[in-house]
């Protein structure tokens, strides 16, 4: 199974769009909070288990984010349009 890769800045940028802060996506994702701060305080591709960039990329999906992979304009997210 390929596992999408995810920055932790498009992860800080995802909660800041839903306005959650570290302690509702460690609710959310069912990973602990200290493990959402201990990702956090580093930078580039989401490292830990598998399973938790999967959780934690699942659950900011499941709040209506969608992460845009690196196109030639930079990696990013954005708040899903909803459908009517």
């Amino acid at each position: 199974m390929s596992i999408p890769e995810v920055s932790i800045e498009q992860v800080k940028a995802a909660r800041a769009l839903i306005r959650w802060s570290q302690a509702d996506l460690a609710v959310a994702c069912g990973v602990s909070l200290p493990t959402i701060k201990r990702l956090e305080a580093s930078s580039g591709t989401m490292g830990g288990r598998s399973a938790t960039v999967v959780a934690i990329r699942e659950a900011l999906e499941a709040a209506g984010v969608e992460f845009i992979p690196e196109n030639g304009g930079g990696a990013g997210v954005r708040l899903r349009r909803e459908t009517k």
